[in-house]
């Protein structure tokens, strides 16, 4: 198992970064919480996932997820165990609450929160928080993430809504509902407030 990747990041995007370590590029997936941490990095450490998806009938995918802390990697483990919930639904989560918020919505057993994420119905928000409330409350360390600023923040954020599943119509238009109420948007805060919307 792949416990961490260490390099040289040579592309990054909100929602994947490419990685060259010992001669190979890896890419690697990433949410934007982790990528509001190491948009400015051109080196870096992530944590890290191997996953292998795919049915019986259909072809494996193997698909290498990253995470800048254990407390994000922690909450994508625990929530890729539940019944219905797969990897691309845990990084929609991951890129619109931090961990911590993760946490704090289980805890408070905020249904409604965990419904407005795209792929999440309210059977599967009931069954999150089912599972999940007790590992939580025994003393999961959470961190807080902070937000960084980019350039070409419409565009980066139109791109990364399209990588997470949405087509160019409905990104630009949760785009151009959010935009006008500041003008100084991060594109991670743009993406954010985008999926909310969605």
């Amino acid at each position: 198992m792949l416990a961490y990747i260490q390099g040289t990041i040579t592309y990054k995007s909100p929602t994947h970064v490419i990685i060259e370590s010992g001669g190979m590029g890896y890419q690697v997936n990433i949410s934007l919480n982790t990528f509001s941490k190491i948009q400015h990095m051109s080196q870096c450490k992530l944590l890290t996932h191997l996953h292998f998806g795919g049915s019986i009938q259909g072809p494996l995918s193997v698909s290498l997820f990253g995470f800048y802390e254990e407390a994000e990697r922690t909450i994508f483990l625990q929530l890729l165990d539940i019944s219905g919930v797969g990897a691309s639904t845990v990084r929609m989560i991951l890129s619109s609450m931090t961990a911590e918020e993760i946490q704090r919505a289980i805890l408070n057993e905020n249904v409604k929160l965990l419904e407005s994420i795209k792929g999440i119905g309210p059977k599967t928000a009931r069954r999150i928080i089912l599972e999940l409330k007790d590992k939580i409350g025994k003393g999961m360390n959470a961190s807080r993430i902070s937000l960084g600023s980019g350039n070409n923040v419409k565009e980066e954020a139109l791109s990364a809504l399209v990588m997470l599943g949405f087509t160019r119509l409905q990104a630009e238009q949760a785009v151009q509902r959010i935009i006008g109420s500041k003008n100084d948007w991060t594109s991670e805060e743009l993406i954010k407030q985008s999926l909310k919307v969605m």
